[in-house]
């Protein structure tokens, strides 16, 4: 008598294996993303940068803001393990809060990109129109002018302040986000659930909060990476030019400015701040590098 195939049994062979390998997006984007070393690389130098930033404070040698006249100039040794300034202050400890300014600038200004760019994108680009040219237009003047020398004029206008920095860096790069987020828009909002949404009457900020931005998410986090690094580069080239971080509070881009006059006889001054600008960026564009490929389809299923 023959035997009976149970339903588990008439599986074809290899179906089961190859059933395992499906992958929600969000999980294929994970492991791509973990293939890519320079990415794990980023990642793990943004988090050395924040933890510093949010706990430096316990780890710093110094009061970063103590004054030690008899150390003035000293080079890099046990004491201070990179040097101090011409106040004797510990550079090792005054990094680390600038740190602080510069995590604190850089997230802050693109939380506020970021906020007022979904809002501009996704009007521009749901309502097209007269709405979609006025907006693009207005677009088109930021973009005519160069980010930093807008950032000095408005600066130069509003007062140098980390509040200011924070609302004009983020109003200046929403520009760059709108623009992102407008083309995604105009893209997702003619698909096919889209109209189906719409045909039982959807509200439209009900399509656009619900169906269209979580569609439109992926580009908006890659460009949220590679603008934290553009951000620190603004706030440090304004602290370096006077018009950003005020004395005695520490920045990066105010300790290369205190630096120059001393460049000869005491170059780590320069030099500590000017690794630690290239370790941030490098950091965020190490880590928007792998995003992108990551959250990219045709690239992740490479």
């Amino acid at each position: 008598m023959e035997a009976v195939l149970k339903p588990k049994d008439s599986v074809i062979p290899g179906k089961e294996e190859e059933k395992e390998e499906i992958l929600s997006p969000a999980r294929l984007s994970w492991r791509s993303f973990k293939r890519d070393k320079i990415g794990m690389l980023g990642a793990a130098m943004v988090i050395v940068l924040i933890l510093s930033a949010l706990f430096g404070n316990y780890f710093a040698p110094y009061d970063p803001l103590e004054m030690i006249y008899q150390d003035a100039f000293q080079a890099p040794s046990m004491k201070h393990y990179l040097g101090a300034d011409r106040f004797g202050r510990d550079q090792l400890s005054r990094l680390i809060m600038g740190s602080q300014v510069s995590m604190t600038v850089s997230f802050g200004a693109v939380a506020i990109a970021t906020i007022l760019g979904i809002i501009v994108g996704m009007i521009s680009g749901y309502f097209g129109g007269r709405t979609d040219s006025i907006i693009m237009r207005l677009l088109d003047v930021l973009f005519a002018f160069p980010t930093l020398l807008l950032a000095l004029a408005a600066v130069a206008a509003f007062g140098p302040s980390l509040l200011n920095l924070l609302m004009i860096i983020g109003v200046i790069y929403s520009a760059r986000f709108a623009r992102i987020i407008r083309g995604s828009v105009l893209s997702v909002k003619e698909k096919d659930f889209i109209e189906g949404v719409r045909s039982i009457g959807a509200r439209d900020t009900s399509i656009m909060s619900k169906f269209i931005l979580p569609n439109v998410l992926s580009p908006i986090i890659v460009q949220a990476t590679f603008s934290l690094s553009n951000a620190i580069m603004t706030e440090a080239g304004l602290s370096f030019l006077g018009l950003g971080t005020q004395p005695p509070r520490p920045s990066w881009g105010l300790m290369l400015n205190e630096a120059r006059e001393f460049m000869e006889m005491a170059p780590w001054l320069a030099v500590f701040p000017g690794v630690a600008i290239i370790f941030a960026v490098l950091a965020f564009n190490f880590l928007g590098d792998a995003l992108r490929d990551a959250l990219d389809p045709r690239l992740s299923q490479r």
